[in-house]
């Protein structure tokens, strides 16, 4: 398969993020960027759906594809983000506590998120997010050891993204969400103050590397009143 279609969305992802293209602007016609980049317009198209996807761009029927305005939140909408996003609105400090930290065998279910086809060592990461002394968001994060061969609990509990791209050099650049509202699981109820709440919203989160490969999986749960959730987000650098 030919990843053609990726180097042309992060070459215009990188256009509209440094503002060459402006909000409300409309992208040359598929055709145009076909002869641009000397490609098809299968490519071209493939392209302009991943930049759709993740909130560069509007298709509109019959004018093509207009830039969109894009929010400064950071990325992605999951316990860090949105946490410390609620935090400093609310002007308390939040805790972080690291209930596990261990290097495990993928399972078939995180073999099934993280798309591997054979057993790999996994980081499994469990957070509890404190806010005003309510635990109120935790977070499950797995990491394909591959790509992240050492974390301790000090990472864990301070920034693993900021780990990640300042440590090890890797470059995080997309995630695909899923959003549910599901029962409190009996781990939710023992980790969280969740005392008179009947649901939890989980935030899934499938985190792409630049080369587009997946190398961790999230599911954030968020005690609903301390859940907000912000469209579009992305991580800049």
């Amino acid at each position: 398969m030919s990843n053609k279609y990726f180097v042309i969305y992060q070459e215009i992802a990188k256009q509209i993020e440094e503002g060459r293209w402006k909000s409300e602007q409309l992208l040359p016609s598929e055709n145009e960027l076909k002869d641009t980049y000397q490609t098809s317009r299968e490519t071209i198209r493939k392209a302009l759906n991943l930049l759709s996807q993740n909130g560069y761009i509007q298709k509109v029927r019959g004018k093509g594809s207009v830039v969109i305005p894009r929010n400064k939140y950071d990325f992605p909408v999951s316990g860090l983000v949105s946490f410390k996003e609620l935090a400093d609105k609310m002007g308390s400090k939040p805790k972080t506590t690291v209930e596990k930290l261990s290097l495990v065998t993928s399972t078939n279910f995180i073999k099934q998120q993280l798309q591997l086809s054979s057993n790999q060592a996994i980081w499994e990461v469990i957070r509890v997010r404190e806010l005003e002394e309510n635990k109120v968001i935790l977070d499950k994060d797995f990491f394909i050891k591959d790509y992240v061969p050492h974390l301790t609990e000090e990472i864990c509990s301070d920034s693993i993204y900021a780990y990640l791209e300042g440590e090890l050099g890797l470059t995080i650049s997309f995630a695909k969400k899923e959003i549910t509202i599901d029962e409190p699981t009996k781990e939710d109820r023992e980790l969280l103050d969740l005392e008179g709440f009947h649901t939890i919203v989980v935030i899934k989160n499938y985190v792409y590397l630049d080369d587009a490969s997946l190398f961790q999986y999230t599911e954030s749960r968020h005690r609903p009143d301390r859940f907000r959730f912000v469209d579009f987000a992305r991580r800049h650098h």
